[in-house]
């Protein structure tokens, strides 16, 4: 059971540190030219939407390949 816990926080850990860098990353883009003017909130929300987006699919892939690096060893 303790293993699971441990999955668990790196699992937390990891998805809020790939939303957090994501968020940082897309600040350096400027996606508020295609929306139309005065559209100040779902242009927020959309940022926040793609934040999550693509940082739950980064942190997914790196927790893939974490625990396919742990499943290795069995292979033989």
């Amino acid at each position: 059971m303790e293993t699971f816990g441990q999955e668990a926080l790196i699992s937390l850990l990891s998805h809020l540190f790939f939303i957090t860098v994501t968020w940082w990353t897309l600040q350096a883009v400027r996606l508020e030219v295609i929306f139309k003017p005065n559209r100040i909130v779902q242009a927020r929300v959309f940022y926040i939407l793609i934040t999550i987006a693509i940082g739950s699919l980064v942190s997914n892939f790196f927790l893939d390949y974490l625990r396919w690096s742990r499943q290795l060893p069995f292979l033989l």
